[in-house]
């Protein structure tokens, strides 16, 4: 599995796509980005799967909560 690689996303605040860089070499992670349109902090979720060689990301407003 490649550990470092580019997802393209879209903003959930303002619909805009923008590429996030991603490195699996830390295995899953949690982390924040900016969108570069509307400045507003992305929150992504990235999970690595070694096991079947895949990265899921999840990508959600920072004002979303989920229980």
């Amino acid at each position: 599995m490649h550990k470092y690689s580019n997802q393209s996303v879209s903003c959930p605040h303002c619909g805009h796509i923008i590429r996030i860089p991603l490195d699996a070499s830390a295995g899953s992670q949690e982390f924040y980005d900016d969108c570069s349109i509307c400045c507003n902090p992305i929150h992504l979720t990235m999970e690595v799967d070694e096991l079947h060689k895949t990265i899921n990301l999840f990508v959600d407003a920072d004002d979303e909560q989920i229980f």
